[in-house]
C-alpha cells in the first residue's frame, strides 16, 4: 500500500529550523534527548544502554521500587556495556560493577525499567545490579567489587527504603520463571549483606 507522506508545514519546518539553533545545554530537560549523562548515584560513569533495550518510566512515581537484583554477567565488564548499547540485544541493567576495582558504570537511570530479570513485575520493581565475572569463576568477586557493590546497594536500599536483608536484596536466580542461576553459588551472601548493612 502506498502512503503519502504527509507534508510539513511552513511554520513547522521554521519552529524547527529554530529549536536547532538553540543550544543544547538551553532546552528544557524533555527536549535535550532521553540519554542524559546525569547519573543517580555519583560514583558511577554514565554509560548508556540502547533506548531499545529499557522501558522509560517515571519510577518510584510509576512504580514501587523494593528490590535489588544481583545479577553475574558472564561476560566481561567491556564486552556487558557493548551489549547494553546494542538495540538488537533487548537486555539492559541499571548498573555494572568491575572485577578489577569495583568501577561503577550506570546504563539506565533508576527511574526507567531495565530489562534484566526476565520478568516483568521483578523488573518494574527493581533496579538490577550487573557484577562482571563468571558464576563458576570465584576470582571475579574481588574485594573491589563486593565492597563498590555493597556501597550501591545500600545507596539504592536507602532512597527507596529497601530493608537491606535477603527478602529484598536477591539473586537473579530468585526472581519466579527464571532459568538463570546467577549470581551462583560462589557468591557470599552472608558477606554482602554484611557489607551492605555497614555501608
Amino acid at each position: 500500500m502506498d502512503r503519502a507522506r504527509p507534508r510539513l508545514s511552513r511554520r513547522r519546518l521554521l519552529k524547527g529550523a529554530a529549536l536547532a539553533a538553540v543550544p543544547y545545554p538551553l532546552l528544557p530537560e524533555g527536549r535535550a534527548g532521553a540519554q542524559s549523562a546525569a547519573v543517580d548515584y555519583p560514583p558511577a560513569e554514565w554509560q548508556a544502554a540502547s533506548g531499545s533495550n529499557y522501558t522509560v518510566s517515571h519510577r518510584p512515581g510509576d512504580y514501587t521500587v523494593d528490590r535489588v537484583i544481583i545479577h553475574v554477567t558472564q561476560e566481561t565488564y567491556t564486552d556487558t556495556l557493548a551489549i547494553f548499547a546494542d538495540p538488537q540485544k533487548k537486555v539492559s541493567a541499571h548498573y555494572v560493577v568491575r572485577s578489577a576495582d569495583g568501577h561503577v558504570a550506570q546504563c539506565v537511570h533508576e527511574a526507567d525499567i531495565a530489562w534484566h530479570a526476565g520478568n516483568w513485575s521483578y523488573n518494574t520493581r527493581s533496579i538490577g545490579i550487573e557484577h562482571e565475572g563468571w558464576i563458576d569463576q570465584p576470582a571475579y568477586f574481588t574485594d573491589a567489587l563486593y565492597e563498590e557493590s555493597a556501597k550501591l546497594t545500600a545507596a539504592i536500599c536507602a532512597k527507596y527504603r529497601i530493608p537491606r536483608d535477603r527478602e529484598h536484596i536477591i539473586g537473579h536466580y530468585q526472581v519466579p520463571g527464571t532459568d538463570h542461576t546467577d549470581p551462583g553459588p560462589n557468591w557470599d551472601w552472608v558477606r554482602y549483606i554484611r557489607m551492605v548493612n555497614f555501608a
